[in-house]
């Protein structure tokens, strides 16, 4: 799996249909109509998120990695 920063999950994730809700510090929420899952992406410049984090984030998400 290649290292995704936090922008980059947050610019696949904006694609995907999600809507920025709030930026709490350095963690932008994520939210989507008719879905009650909110998605906490971690955004520390281009620092590359790890590995499980992503797993989580994109399995939430309903992408794969081929999406980011």
């Amino acid at each position: 799996m290649k290292s995704v920063s936090g922008k980059e999950l947050a610019r696949a994730v904006e694609r995907a249909g999600w809507r920025l809700l709030r930026v709490t510090g350095s963690h932008h929420i994520y939210g989507k109509a008719g879905s009650n899952v909110r998605l906490s992406i971690p955004v520390h410049g281009n620092k590359p998120l790890k590995i499980g984090l992503l797993k989580f984030l994109l399995k939430s998400a309903g992408l794969t990695e081929r999406d980011v």
